[in-house]
């Protein structure tokens, strides 16, 4: 029996909109700076990321509100998250070390994964890459303060991967970890608006350029 709640349901929506939100802002930005390879990786990944978040908040909500235990909504939540956290870290690397060109493929070929500790190593480690590549486009831009924003955003992930191991059936378990995420998801959605009305969308990115 899980110690679920309609207001704790609601609640772990907001992370998700906050990292759907900050995704918009910054494929709309990094659009003319990606290949379409790279570009089409990043958006996969973030979409995927979204549609995890949203799913397995629907669960929490539909468990709540006695509808029905939907448990396939909950176990396709690691999965989807961490490669699509894969999917969008290996996208931003390959916009700084990958030479962008328009007509440039940049394909990647999945590996079969399997165990839940694996989902959550690659989710910390696609969007650790991802806050490292802000991270360098916030120091180009010089705004180096916006960093400790990506920062923290990632030292929520990795908080978030602890806490994926502890006994989410207990309502305090659900309210930490949903607190540490909506913290995470806001940093990074504060760090790409901070981004966005510093320039970055007009920032010029020489190809190959990882310095």
């Amino acid at each position: 029996m899980k110690d679920f709640s309609v207001s704790m349901a609601l609640v772990d929506y907001i992370p998700v909109i906050c990292f759907a939100i900050a995704a918009v802002i910054l494929m709309r930005d990094l659009y003319d700076k990606m290949s379409k390879g790279a570009f089409a990786l990043f958006a996969t990944g973030t979409i995927d990321i979204t549609c995890a978040g949203a799913l397995k908040a629907t669960y929490k909500l539909l468990y709540a509100a006695g509808v029905c235990d939907f448990e396939a909504l909950n176990a396709m939540f690691f999965p989807m998250q961490s490669i699509g956290f894969l999917l969008a870290g290996i996208g931003v690397l390959a916009m700084l070390c990958h030479k962008q060109t328009k007509n440039s493929a940049f394909v990647v070929v999945p590996p079969v994964f399997s165990g839940t500790f694996v989902f959550v190593g690659l989710m910390i480690v696609g969007l650790g890459l991802m806050d490292a590549v802000l991270c360098i486009l916030a120091a180009k831009i010089k705004k180096p303060w916006f960093i400790a924003f990506f920062i923290l955003s990632f030292v929520c992930s990795l908080c978030m991967g602890y806490l994926s191991s502890q006994n989410f059936a207990e309502a305090a378990m659900n309210w930490i970890a949903e607190g540490v995420n909506v913290v995470g998801q806001g940093a990074l959605l504060l760090g790409a608006v901070l981004l966005h009305k510093n320039g970055l969308s007009e920032f010029k990115l020489r190809n190959g350029e990882t310095a």
